[in-house]
């Protein structure tokens, strides 16, 4: 996906089985952001930095939302211990992270394997894309602000 393009409709299932759709955030700018694994450091400091800022994206008319490729269980879980006050989609298939250019081969320790790619999507009222943050460029303490521009 890229700037200027249009989120999916749906864009999967949360971690209470409900569907999340791009039309349940009509009028509100969405902060859509893909990890690679709940409870692990980055993850949870990136998580921890949307949580710890989340009055101040309602205040500035954005939703916000999670996806990685955990299972509802997984999401439960992580929601629960660090009170995140925002839906993860459990995008166990694969679906909606691989539609948005945000899964595929990684090269870690010299090994080639599948995963997930931290990559934040940000659209506006119509859910069409007008920015995106690549994995290099966001900062998982100082997520929020760079979202923000702060």
């Amino acid at each position: 996906m890229e700037v200027g393009q249009k989120l999916p409709e749906v864009l999967g299932t949360d971690q209470d089985g409900k569907e999340i759709k791009l039309s349940d955030f009509k009028g509100k700018k969405l902060v859509l952001y893909v990890y690679p694994k709940d409870s692990t450091p980055g993850c949870t400091n990136e998580a921890c930095s949307l949580r710890d800022n989340y009055e101040r994206f309602l205040a500035k008319g954005y939703a916000v939302v999670g996806v990685s490729i955990q299972s509802a269980e997984s999401h439960k879980k992580f929601i629960a211990k660090y009170n995140l006050p925002f839906p993860l989609i459990a995008d166990t298939d694969k679906k909606l992270v691989t539609e948005l250019g945000a899964y595929g081969e990684k090269k870690m320790y010299g090994k080639t394997t599948m995963g997930t790619f931290r990559t934040t999507f940000i659209t506006d009222e119509n859910g069409v894309i007008t920015e995106i943050f690549k994995p290099k460029q966001i900062k998982v303490k100082e997520h929020a602000g760079q979202i923000l521009g702060e």
